[in-house]
């Protein structure tokens, strides 16, 4: 084969020759939907492309996928790796991290968290040789997800363990989405490399939109402790962190509920955006927290049909060779953003509170997204200061607000997980709907008036973000669509600040907030690089030698 092939073909872009007969090169290609299923017809077409006989092509493996479902006749975009010649290798790149026994390391940090952030904070420091302690308030995954199924069947909420707390975060059981948009690419590909290790399939190297599944990545997460407890690490459950110990300005461990203590060089907090525990600890000590902008609104419910006629242009929606659709919807509501949030294709609703006295709903699902519902969080944005009659609450005046939506909702469902409720027309025209469509949601759902329950700000912005997008996706505004709430845990709803060039908090050197319960990310991936990039900067504080 000959370097040739890249001119006569514009659509070839990177390769490699390893030596005279043998060469790797990646193709950008687009078909259609059936032939991206069919190996047999990407190797011929491959083939062609490169002015190769189909038995010359040693091997053939999709790179990247995305579909592109802008047009009526949808197409998916793929990256092939070619083999040719003597190469035969056509394997995805995964990096094979080099983990080190830590457990008489000179160096330890206290992990305050279990999810995305505290867990890939503890592996890089394994890379680092430093020793993590890992204290997760909730339980292990796998003891997560029979507490999970006594919320939907008898209503009961631990408020130590739940949809957001546990081994895992708030993402474990929330479809396991992995898509991000942080631009730090060499970042991403690290974390996702690092899932793979621990078992997730390497299709979420490959799809522009990866998702492992809430069926799937409890195992990934488990793997990842056993990781971390074989090399010399600690992970300690049911473990709430209660203070910090902070001496001369400078912090050196903290304090659990259980009556113990546990030191280190450093502590990364990594509580997850849920913790209103730790935030009020942090509020009424005096360190310095920030009231930090949210989200509030509803989770909509429609049939994953309907979803995907709409997004796949077609009266018979998928068909055989596409995934569950998707859709993401934004603009702009007197001066405020309104959006989809966390879309669930082919998933269900859950309960997700994290106390007794709250109603939440958020969205997941399996890896197979094969379920007959789709849903979103459809939200509002909120500043600080939009509801001035919180102002008293100061740093923390929208989780207050946060707090008494959850209690009115669930005080309107007579103080249980059955959920308010109202068909999408009867909202945008703000009537009570008189029957409700069929629901994922376990607990059960009544009819209720939600352009009234939710706050005039929130309501009167959401009818017209319906309409605008029902405008965009002519058939989204439907009366087969149900809105469900609360969905109000979109972020924290608290900054802990932190310097840029350090990380470390802007008053206590050692303490570095992390991921999203800090107010750096928003999602699992952009949570794990947040994680690193701490032990990284404690690392480079500490003067440890840096490795890749």
């Amino acid at each position: 084969m000959s370097a040739g092939c890249v001119v006569l073909s514009p659509i070839l872009s990177n390769f490699v020759v390893l030596n005279a007969t043998a060469m790797i090169q990646d193709i950008n290609i687009r078909v259609s939907p059936e032939v991206a299923a069919d190996p047999a017809a990407l190797k011929a077409l491959a083939a062609r492309q490169c002015r190769l006989a189909a038995g010359d092509v040693n091997g053939i493996a999709i790179v990247r996928r995305s579909i592109d479902a802008r047009q009526r006749n949808v197409m998916v975009n793929l990256t092939l790796r070619l083999a040719s010649g003597g190469d035969k290798d056509v394997a995805l790149d995964v990096e094979t991290p080099d983990y080190k026994d830590v457990g008489s390391a000179g160096r330890s940090i206290v992990i305050v968290g279990a999810g995305p952030a505290g867990l890939f904070a503890a592996l890089r420091a394994l890379e680092l040789g430093i020793r993590p302690v890992v204290l997760e308030r909730g339980d292990t995954v796998e003891a997560r997800r029979l507490k999970l199924a006594q919320i939907s069947r008898d209503g009961i909420v631990d408020p130590g363990t739940n949809y957001s707390f546990g081994e895992g975060g708030a993402g474990a059981y929330s479809d396991g989405k992995l898509y991000t948009r942080s631009k730090k690419r060499g970042s991403v590909t690290k974390v996702l490399s690092m899932f793979c290790r621990h078992g997730a399939s390497q299709s979420i190297l490959i799809d522009a939109h990866p998702h492992i599944g809430s069926d799937k990545l409890p195992a990934v997460i488990r793997n990842i402790r056993d990781t971390i407890t074989s090399h010399g690490g600690e992970v300690h459950f049911n473990s709430r962190v209660t203070a910090l110990s902070v001496e001369g300005g400078r912090v050196c461990g903290v304090s659990t509920a259980d009556g113990r203590s546990y030191s280190g060089d450093a502590v990364i907090l990594a509580t997850g955006h849920s913790a209103r525990d730790v935030y009020r600890m942090l509020h009424s000590s005096g360190v310095r927290i920030e009231a930090k902008g949210l989200a509030i609104g509803v989770r909509l419910e429609h049939p994953q049909q309907l979803i995907d006629r709409l997004q796949y242009h077609s009266p018979e929606g998928r068909g055989k060779y596409l995934p569950a659709a998707e859709y993401s919807f934004v603009t702009q509501a007197d001066g405020r953003g309104v959006y989809s949030f966390c879309m669930c294709p082919g998933g269900v609703i859950v309960p997700a509170a994290t106390s007794p006295d709250g109603l939440v709903v958020n969205g997941m699902s399996a890896s197979a997204r094969a379920g007959q519902w789709a849903n979103s969080g459809m939200v509002v944005e909120i500043h600080p200061g939009d509801f001035p009659e919180y102002a008293h609450h100061g740093a923390l005046e929208l989780m207050a607000l946060q707090e008494d939506l959850e209690r009115r909702f669930f005080r309107h469902s007579g103080c249980t997980l059955n959920a308010p409720a109202q068909r999408m027309t009867d909202f945008v025209r703000g009537r009570m709907s008189k029957s409700l469509p069929r629901s994922s949601y376990a607990p059960g759902i009544h009819s209720a008036r939600m352009d009234e329950l939710l706050p005039p700000f929130v309501a009167v912005r959401l009818k017209e973000g319906f309409r605008v997008f029902d405008r965009q996706r002519k058939g989204f505004l439907s009366p087969e669509a149900v809105l469900v709430g609360l969905e109000s845990r979109t972020s924290s709803p608290v900054r802990i600040p932190r310097n840029a060039e350090d990380m470390q908090h802007v008053e206590i050197q050692g303490l570095y907030p992390a991921g999203e319960g800090a107010g750096y990310a928003g999602g699992i991936v952009s949570a794990a690089i947040d994680g690193i990039r701490c032990t990284e900067a404690f690392a480079s504080a500490a003067g440890l030698p840096a490795t890749s």
